[in-house]
This record gives structure tokens, C-alpha cells and sequence, in this order.
């Protein structure tokens, strides 16, 4: 039986660090979008509960996938254990968004 994947997927919305946890990540059908199904999070039955872990829950529950574009990603890791979801805030942050390599109104003709 193969090993079940599970990827770390880190990105920018609204001012602040989102870093989710799914079993399927790829380009999709839509340009310039990373497609992410699947979002796993930790268990409810625990007796401790992250009130950060159920916010981010709560904003993705229901949702089957998720189109995320691919310039507010800031990282894709393919993990060997789920962590706990959560949202940071972006200030004071050492992490910076990936650089665009294209922008329409740069061709020259």
C-alpha cells in the first residue's frame, strides 16, 4: 500500500500567514493557480483545543478545494506528520513573498 501524502501549504491572505495542511496539491485547471484539496486538521475529539486551529477550520469548513493564486503562496512542503493549522500575522515576519517573473505590460513590441 503507498504511503499517504500529506503537504504543508503556506500562504498570504489579507495581511496574514495562513499554513494549512491537505493530502492533494497541484497546478489545477486554472492559470496561475495551485489547486488544494482535500485540507486536513487535527482532531476534535482532543481535550485541548487551539482556538487558532478552530478558527481556520471554521473558515474553510465545507469547502471541497480551494484555488489559491500562486503568487500569494509562499511554500509547499511535502511533510511525513500533520502539524496544527494556524494564522500568523505577516508584519515583523521574516518571510517575503515570492518574486513575479511576468507582467503583462512589460513586452516590448
Amino acid at each position: 500500500m503507498a504511503a499517504s501524502h500529506i503537504f504543508k501549504v503556506v500562504f498570504v491572505n489579507q495581511g496574514k500567514v495562513y499554513e494549512i495542511y491537505a493530502r492533494k496539491v497541484h497546478h489545477g485547471s486554472l492559470f496561475g493557480f495551485l489547486e488544494v484539496e482535500e485540507l486536513v486538521f487535527g482532531e476534535r475529539t482532543a481535550v485541548v483545543v487551539d482556538p487558532t486551529e478552530e478558527k481556520i477550520r471554521a473558515e474553510f469548513e465545507g469547502v471541497k478545494r480551494t484555488y489559491l493564486p500562486i503568487h500569494s503562496v509562499l511554500r509547499v512542503d511535502e511533510v511525513r506528520k500533520q502539524g496544527v493549522s494556524k494564522i500568523s500575522n505577516f508584519e515583523g515576519s521574516n518571510i517575503a513573498p515570492f518574486p513575479l517573473m511576468y507582467s503583462p505590460g512589460d513586452g516590448k513590441k
